[in-house]
């Protein structure tokens, strides 16, 4: 499992980067949800969200799932090529990956790398 030690993880699987505002799932939950076929981001630039706020929906093979905001605050960008190459979350969830950026953004209640794979290892899938 891959866990940036500089990404903040919520226990609903969404990553939070506090020092570029970017957000999206984690590399443990797309390997979850296998192959990714579909993703639809559901907030636009400007949109103000909050914590826990649904800000993506993605399509699996095996199953579909709702992203949630893992921080509130102002959405700066989206990644509009995702929908276009969804697989992208399969192949750098961390990198090209991203959902959207989040500015002035407070993060929830998130933890850090050892505690989210700690968090992970404890739970059955």
């Amino acid at each position: 499992m891959n866990t940036p030690s500089n990404l903040k993880y919520t226990k609903s699987d969404e990553w939070f980067d506090p020092a570029t505002g970017a957000a999206g799932i984690t590399d443990y939950a797309q390997n979850q949800l296998s192959d990714i076929v579909f993703v639809e981001i559901l907030v636009e630039e400007g949109e103000e969200v909050s914590v826990g706020k649904a800000i993506a929906s993605v399509e699996s093979v095996k199953a579909s799932s709702e992203i949630y905001a893992p921080a509130a605050g102002k959405v700066s960008a989206v990644n509009k090529g995702l929908s276009d190459k969804p697989e992208t979350l399969n192949s750098d969830p961390y990198g090209e990956g991203w959902m959207i950026k989040i500015e002035g953004g407070a993060a929830g209640e998130v933890m850090d790398a050892a505690g989210y794979e700690t968090y992970c290892e404890g739970r059955s899938h």
